[in-house]
């Protein structure tokens, strides 16, 4: 099971430019042409990377002469999503799409000082681990900020594979050593800053990573001790409604291999990876669209996403969170309230308190004993002013299930899991949690959903926001500006640790009506028991 999610909220449209805004950056396997617009320099597409179908990433190709990096590489093959009735955003067309895709965009400050080498922010694109783009975030308004503040940073988004093409699962992967394709891009670009964001005037030494949705579950992982040393190629992490999640074995996914198998007629080939590796494009593709996406019933219980493999996803998160397996870094880590609205629009059609409890059996918790199962339908009871969009009474009842649906697939995903993840690491190093209720009586049946704290965090919407953001990408503390920063965040951040004035922990809270700290003990006992059932499973 996983979650994921998340559309794209902004898409990035190149200005035009002159040649006199041409700058150049000379690398090991090739010299870029990027353009500068005000006081961002960006350079576009720039390959990272190489990697045929089913392939791990290789080194870039030798290239030759002036390469054009003025707009963005193509995205990633993309798998069709079911977009149902009242989806806030629609499916993403993106200009052109490529199995050749491994490439990154860098958004750097056009003014800089030789002798100073800037801090740099790895963004993680979200999108369920079936869609997105690095052109999917509007970047350059937070280099931008970060000038405006005397807090000048460095901005990398890398593309990675999604779907089957970045997560094929079953035996055959693992034995090939394919596993988790995507998470090995990411990792690769990470690899990549390493070598080459010094010539673009960044500081290796001084790397935040972050992500929303599918892109914070990614850096969740990444921050994880496994085969690949992935945390230990930054020193802070930013998770944006998408903690480390529970995961299946590689081996589960064998039924979802055979599939691709005998849709492409490569049952009888003696080696069927190979087969699917040479494939025709149009025709893999179709078989995986065919495939559930996290629009369809199936909703957060994905069929392509991470799994364990004991590499790159050593052990379950529970286990490597229990066991202390993870980098002691710095942690911003945050949800919003009504996590599970959105996913919760494909299950209009579960209308009774019985289909409520067979979807949650069979669907996400198929080891759940009957005990169980009315333990939890005693948590998350047939009672809409109970359910999400939570504190909105009778209101927002789409079917009669939809808000007690939100509530428990919310916790499921995101709720439990970051507060599991933050009482375990913030035992050993400094980790910060939010909380977004903006928007509630705007939204409707969504309420503060999956990701729509993104402008908190990416425009001055909520100036607090963004500026302890660029904080802690410059000093790893989200109340501590750089030395010669401008910033005046008014707003104090208590350590999710520190005790609150109505509980033990801390959440900064953000509220349509201002800011303000409350704690995370909200519905203790039903995350209590979620993390106790994934405990159990390992």
């Amino acid at each position: 099971m996983i979650s994921l999610l998340f559309l794209p909220l902004y898409v990035l449209l190149c200005p035009d430019f002159t040649a006199a805004d041409s700058p150049t950056v000379a690398l090991a396997y090739g010299t870029f042409q990027g353009f500068a617009r005000g006081s961002v320099t960006q350079f576009l597409g720039v390959p990272f990377g190489q990697a045929a179908r089913f392939s791990v990433p290789q080194e870039p190709a030798l290239l030759h002469g002036l390469q054009n990096a003025t707009s963005f590489g193509p995205a990633c093959p993309q798998q069709a999503l079911d977009i149902p009735s009242g989806f806030p955003v629609a499916s993403n067309t993106y200009p052109s799409i490529s199995e050749d895709c491994l490439t990154l965009d860098v958004f750097k400050p056009t003014v800089e000082n030789p002798k100073v080498k800037l801090p740099v922010f790895v963004w993680i694109y979200g999108g369920g681990f079936q869609v997105g783009n690095s052109r999917d975030y509007d970047l350059p308004p937070v280099v931008e900020r970060s000038i405006s503040r005397g807090e000048p940073i460095i901005v990398v988004t890398p593309n990675y594979r999604v779907s089957a093409f970045g997560f094929l699962a079953g035996k055959e992967a693992g034995a090939a050593g394919i596993s988790n394709l995507g998470l090995r891009d990411q990792i690769f670009a990470l690899k990549w800053v390493q070598k080459h964001i010094s010539a673009f005037g960044g500081d290796p030494a001084r790397v935040v990573i972050g992500g929303v949705s599918a892109g914070s579950i990614s850096t969740s992982f990444l921050f994880l001790n496994n085969k690949q040393n992935s945390n230990t190629l930054f020193q802070g992490a930013f998770l944006q409604s998408g903690p480390a999640i529970h995961v299946s074995q590689l081996s589960d996914g064998q039924s979802d291999y055979d599939g691709l198998v005998a849709a492409n007629n490569c049952r009888a080939a003696r080696n069927t990876l190979h087969c699917l590796r040479h494939a025709p494009f149009d025709t893999f593709m179709a078989s995986v669209n065919n495939t559930p996406n996290f629009l369809s019933y199936r909703s957060l219980n994905i069929v392509w996403g991470p799994r364990i493999d004991g590499d790159v996803v050593q052990h379950d998160p529970w286990v490597s969170l229990s066991g202390g397996l993870y980098a002691k870094v710095p942690v911003l880590a945050g949800m919003c309230d009504d996590e599970g609205t959105l996913f919760s629009l494909s299950t209009l059609n579960i209308t009774t308190d019985g289909e409520f409890l067979d979807y949650v059996h069979f669907n996400y918790l198929p080891e759940t004993s009957q005990d169980q199962m009315a333990q939890l339908a005693r948590l998350y009871p047939d009672d809409p002013t109970q359910g999400s969009p939570f504190d909105t009474g009778t209101d927002n009842q789409l079917t009669p299930e939809y808000k007690r649906l939100a509530a428990f697939q919310g916790d499921l995903v995101i709720t439990s899991p970051r507060r599991f993840l933050l009482e375990k690491i913030s035992s050993t190093q400094d980790a910060w949690g939010w909380l977004n209720k903006m928007g509630k009586s705007a939204k409707g049946p969504l309420g503060a959903s999956h990701a729509s704290d993104t402008p908190i965090w990416f425009t001055l919407a909520v100036p607090e926001g963004i500026d302890s953001l660029l904080n802690f990408i410059n000093t790893l503390d989200p109340n501590r500006p750089a030395k010669d920063s401008t910033s005046n965040v008014s707003i104090p951040w208590p350590k999710w640790n520190t005790p609150s004035a109505a509980g033990p922990s801390s959440l900064l809270t953000f509220w349509d009506t201002g800011i303000n700290v409350t704690a995370d003990e909200f519905r203790s006992e039903a995350v209590g028991i979620l993390n106790d059932l994934r405990l159990s499973e390992p």
